[in-house]
C-alpha cells in the first residue's frame, strides 16, 4: 500500500467511531488465510451461507466457491452480513471449474483437504496444521466430485460414533473450523496476516462502517490534488 492509500485509511478512519476502529483492530489480529474453504456446487444457499457465516466467526478470511452447474447467491436471512467481512472468490469461467481452483490454491501452498464421512486417510484431530489448507466442502446429497477426490491431497473424516454416517455441510464446517482454527492458535504456525494483508483490509473494512465512503475518499483525493 503506497503512503497516499495509508493517508486514505488514516483519513476514512478518522470518520469511523473510536469503538469501531477498535473493533476493526482486533479482528484483524484473529483473521487468517492459513485456513481456507472451498465450497464445490453446493445448490441450497440456506447451507453455503451458513458456512460464511461459521468462516468470519472463526476467523477464516477467503473463502472460495465452485459453480460448475450450480450458481450460489448470498442467502441474508442466515448470513447475517458476515459476507461483506470476507474474500469471496467465485469460480466459475471455465469448464472444469473444480480443477481451476485447487489448482490456483495449490500454486499459492494450500494442501487440499477433501471432508467426506467416507474417507480413511486423516481424522479431523490429526490434520497437520503446519502448511496452508484449504477444507473442501460438498452436496450433502453427493459429497464431493470425483476430480475433487482425486486431485486432493488429504481425505479427511469427522469422527462420528452413532449410526448417522453424515452431517450437514454447515455443521462439518462449523465443526471442522473451530477445531481446526483453535488447534492452530495453540501452534508456532505463522497463521496471521501478513501487514499488507492487513492494510488491505483494513481499508476495505474501513469502507464497509462508513455511511458514504464514496464521498470521503473523493472529498480527500480532491484534498490532495
Amino acid at each position: 500500500m503506497e503512503n497516499k492509500e495509508l493517508e486514505l485509511l488514516e483519513y476514512l478512519l478518522s470518520f469511523a467511531t473510536q469503538n469501531k476502529q477498535e473493533l476493526i483492530g482486533s479482528r484483524l489480529l484473529e483473521r487468517t488465510r492459513h485456513i481456507t474453504v472451498i465450497l464445490e456446487d453446493i445448490y441450497q444457499p440456506q447451507n453455503a451461507s451458513a458456512v460464511l457465516r461459521t468462516a468470519d466467526c472463526f476467523g477464516v478470511q477467503d473463502v472460495h466457491v465452485i459453480e460448475n452447474t450450480n450458481e450460489y447467491a448470498i442467502n441474508p436471512r442466515v448470513v447475517h452480513g458476515a459476507a461483506k467481512w470476507l474474500s469471496l472468490h467465485k469460480y466459475n469461467e471455465v469448464h472444469d471449474n473444480t480443477t481451476d481452483c485447487i489448482q490456483k490454491l495449490k500454486k499459492k501452498g494450500y494442501s487440499i483437504v477433501a471432508t467426506s464421512p467416507h474417507a480413511t486417510s486423516v481424522s479431523l484431530h490429526d490434520l497437520p496444521l503446519d502448511k496452508p489448507i484449504a477444507l473442501m466442502f460438498g452436496t450433502e446429497k453427493l459429497g464431493l466430485s470425483s476430480t475433487a477426490m482425486e486431485q486432493a491431497d488429504e481425505l479427511m473424516y469427522i469422527p462420528m460414533h452413532g449410526f448417522t454416517e453424515s452431517l450437514n455441510i454447515s455443521v462439518s464446517a462449523a465443526i471442522c473450523l473451530q477445531h481446526l482454527t483453535h488447534r492452530l492458535r495453540q501452534t508456532e504456525a505463522d497463521w496471521h496476516l501478513s501487514d499488507k494483508e492487513s492494510r488491505e483490509l483494513k481499508l476495505e473494512w474501513a469502507r464497509l462502517v462508513l455511511k458514504d465512503p464514496q464521498g470521503l475518499e473523493k472529498r480527500f483525493w480532491q484534498e490532495i490534488s
